[in-house]
C-alpha cells in the first residue's frame, strides 16, 4: 500500500500523471476533484462526466480549475488534455474511450446507468474504480469476470467501508490469522427512514437525500457487507445480519461470536450499532498455533480464540486515487469479487404497497434493502433491490414483505436485467458455508 506514493512521485518527476475520468459530479465526485487536483501530484482529472454540465464545471472551479472545455467525444477529451484543460461532457462514452485516460471512477450511485459505464469502460479496455457499491453488488460478480477476460482492472475503492474492511482483512491474513468476522461500525439504523425525514440532515452537508436515506435505512451497510462477503467468500448469518446494537468498543464482541459456528459457515459480515471506534470497520480473526496465540496474548490482543482488528475511521473519497494507483501501475484490485456471489441485497416494503405501485429508487419511499445468501436469493427468486427502482408491483404488499420477482413487471429494455440473467447463468450461486 505504501508504495503507492512513491509512484505517484516518480510520475510527477517524469510529467506522466495517471489520467482519471471521473463519472458523477455529486457531493463525493465534488470532494475527488478537490483532492486529485490539489493534493494528488502524478494524477490528473482529464474529463468529468455530469449530465448537468453546470455541475461538473462548478466542481472543477471549486477546486481551482479554470480552463474547462466542453468536449462531445473522446477525440475532444484528449485534445483538452493536449491543450492543458480539462474537458467535461454529458457522454460517459467519451471517458472511456479516450486515450488520455488510463482508469475512469464510477461515483453515481446509480444502478443502471453505472451498468452502462462500466460494460464500455471493459470494451474500451480502461480501469474502473467503483465508488458505487450498488452496482457491485447487485452485477459486480459478472462485470468482475468480464473485465479479468477482458485485461482490466474493475474494483472497489479504498476510503469507503467495503475497501477498507478488505485491506484490513489483507493485513491480518498477511499475520497468519483466519479472518471470520467483517464488520462495519454504524450510528444509526431505522428501516423506516425516509427523504423527508432525513432532508434536513442532507441540506446541512449538501448531500442528496435518497443517498442519506440509504445510508440510515439499512440498504447501504447491506450493499458494502454484500461485496465484501463476495470479495473474501464470507456469507450472513441470517438474513439482514445480525445487527446488534453494542455501544463499546469493537474489542468486546470478541466474545459474541461463536468461533466453530464461524468456521462452519466460512466466516460472516456483519455490522453494529453505536460501538466504538465509529464510524470504522473491524474483523475478528483467529489462529491455530499456540505459540502464535502466546505471542497475540503478549502483544495485548488477549487470550483468543477470536483477537479483535480494527481501522478507526473511514475517509472515503481522500483514499480513492490509491486505488487508482493500485489498479493502472500495479494490476491490483482493493476490492473485487471472487466468483459467483455469496451474498445479495434484496428488496423489502418500507410501507404498505398497493398493486400498481412503481417502485421508487434506493433511499426512497418504498423499499429498503437487506443482505440475504446468494443461494437462498436464487432459490427463492427474491427480487434484489438493485433492478428494483422503475418495477410495478402486481399485487398489494403488506410492509416488511420481501420481494420477488413474482410480484412485480420488470422494465423493458434493461441492461442491468441481461447482466442479472448472465450472472446467472454463468456464475450461480451454490449452498453458503460447510
Amino acid at each position: 500500500m505504501i508504495l503507492i506514493d512513491k509512484a505517484l512521485a516518480a510520475r510527477a518527476a517524469e510529467s506522466r500523471p495517471i489520467g482519471v475520468g471521473l463519472v458523477g459530479a455529486g457531493f463525493m465526485g465534488r470532494g475527488l476533484i478537490n483532492q486529485i487536483v490539489n493534493s494528488v501530484p502524478g494524477m490528473r482529472i482529464s474529463v468529468v462526466v455530469n449530465r448537468t454540465l453546470s455541475k461538473a464545471e462548478n466542481a472543477l472551479r471549486d477546486a481551482g480549475v479554470t480552463d474547462i472545455r466542453v468536449v462531445e467525444d473522446a477525440a475532444g477529451v484528449d485534445a483538452a488534455v493536449a491543450a492543458g484543460a480539462v474537458a467535461i461532457t454529458t457522454d460517459h462514452r467519451a471517458a472511456v474511450a479516450a486515450a488520455s485516460v488510463d482508469a475512469v471512477i464510477e461515483a453515481t450511485g446509480a444502478v443502471e446507468y453505472g451498468c452502462h459505464v462500466v460494460v464500455d469502460a471493459i470494451d474500451a479496455g480502461t480501469h474502473v474504480v467503483l465508488m458505487n457499491a450498488e452496482v457491485d453488488g447487485t452485477v459486480g460478480p459478472i462485470l468482475s469476470a468480464r473485465a479479468k477476460a477482458a485485461g482490466v482492472v474493475l474494483t472497489g475503492c479504498d476510503g469507503d467501508q467495503p475497501g477498507v474492511e478488505m485491506n484490513l482483512v489483507r493485513f491480518v491474513r498477511g499475520l497468519g490469522l483466519t479472518p471470520l468476522v467483517c464488520g462495519n461500525i454504524k450510528g444509526l439504523q431505522d428501516e423506516y427512514r425516509t427523504p423527508t425525514t432525513q432532508a434536513a440532515f442532507a441540506e446541512k452537508w449538501g448531500q442528496d437525500p435518497y443517498m442519506v436515506t440509504s445510508f440510515a435505512d439499512g440498504t447501504k451497510v447491506s450493499f458494502e457487507q454484500a461485496i465484501v462477503a463476495n470479495a473474501t467468500g464470507m456469507t450472513v448469518e441470517r438474513r439482514g445480519m445480525r445487527g446488534a446494537d453494542h455501544a463499546g468498543h469493537v474489542d468486546e464482541l470478541t466474545t459474541a461470536y461463536d468461533v466453530e459456528e464461524l468456521r462452519r459457515a466460512g466466516g460472516v459480515v456483519d455490522y453494529v450499532v453505536g460501538a466504538q471506534p465509529g464510524p470504522g470497520v473491524f474483523v475478528l480473526a483467529t489462529h491455530d498455533d499456540p505459540k502464535q496465540r502466546h505471542y497475540l496474548n503478549l502483544y495485548k490482543l488477549g487470550e483468543g480464540p477470536l483477537y479483535s482488528f480494527y481501522t478507526p475511521y473511514h475517509l472515503c473519497h481522500f483514499e480513492v486515487p490509491n486505488t487508482v494507483v493500485r489498479a493502472v501501475d500495479f494490476a491490483d484490485a482493493a476490492l473485487e469479487p471472487l466468483g459467483a456471489p455469496t451474498v445479495e441485497v434484496v428488496a423489502v416494503a418500507k410501507s404498505a404497497l398497493p398493486a400498481g405501485t412503481v417502485i421508487d429508487g434506493l433511499g426512497g419511499y418504498h423499499t429498503y434493502g437487506v443482505a440475504e445468501r446468494a443461494d437462498v436469493t436464487a432459490e427463492q427468486r427474491l427480487l434484489p433491490i438493485g433492478v428494483a427502482e422503475g418495477c410495478r408491483l402486481t399485487r398489494d404488499v403488506a410492509a416488511d414483505d420481501v420481494l420477488t420477482y413474482a410480484d412485480v413487471e420488470l422494465p423493458a429494455g434493461r441492461l442491468v436485467d441481461r447482466l442479472r440473467a448472465e450472472q446467472a447463468r454463468e456464475l450461480p450461486s451454490g449452498p453458503s458455508g460447510g
